[in-house]
């Protein structure tokens, strides 16, 4: 091999390892996703009040002469379809609703707060029982484990690659805490824990 051609090969081979140490940017449609996280979550919430009230009124209920009963209560409690749907977000969304309820008094109490990661975190347990203890951990469990699919189905759903399901989780975040109650735990970036004002 003549040093021309030794030249030639040691350029080709830089210029592989060059290109091949290009980072590949994906993208990623962070207004969708933040459109979709505050359709969920408000959907979640404000759902399952809406449910509780619709319990509470049913009172209001009467029935007519022609076997048809007439509401005062407004009948469209017609659930918002997000843009971003599938059967499985769908199931995962009224897990998460149905279980909103319970999730709630221990939200209230302070046992439980929003982490900084999308999740529920158990903070203080001090105040409840053993058999109160084992309810909360099972809720919590279920809870995150539910978040944890919602998240990766958007992904799934956006065509988002799931190397950037964090980055959902992180939007999921910051839209759990914006929705959480005046009084309720939340997790600041750094970490730190306060009760939302």
């Amino acid at each position: 091999m003549n040093m021309e051609q030794r030249r030639l090969t040691v350029t080709v081979g830089l210029l592989v390892v060059f290109f091949s140490c290009i980072t590949v940017n994906i993208y990623f449609p962070e207004a969708t996703v933040k459109k979709t996280a505050e359709e969920i979550v408000d959907e979640v919430r404000k759902n399952a009040e809406k449910d509780k009230d619709k319990k509470e009124k049913q009172a209001a209920v009467l029935p007519s002469s022609r076997g048809e009963t007439f509401s005062f209560v407004p009948s469209a409690y017609a659930q918002q379809e997000t843009t971003v749907s599938s059967p499985k977000i769908r199931a995962l969304k009224d897990s998460l609703r149905q279980r909103f309820p319970q999730l709630r008094p221990f939200f209230e109490k302070g046992n439980i707060g929003e982490a900084n990661n999308g999740l529920v975190q158990g903070r203080d347990e001090g105040s409840l029982g053993l058999k109160d203890k084992a309810a909360l951990r099972a809720l919590v469990k279920d809870e995150n484990g539910d978040r944890e699919s919602l998240y990766a189905e958007v992904a799934r759903a956006l065509n988002i690659d799931s190397s950037q399901v964090p980055r959902i989780r992180k939007i999921f975040a910051e839209t759990w805490i914006k929705n959480a109650q005046p009084g309720w735990w939340i997790q600041k970036e750094d970490g730190t824990w306060i009760k939302k004002q």
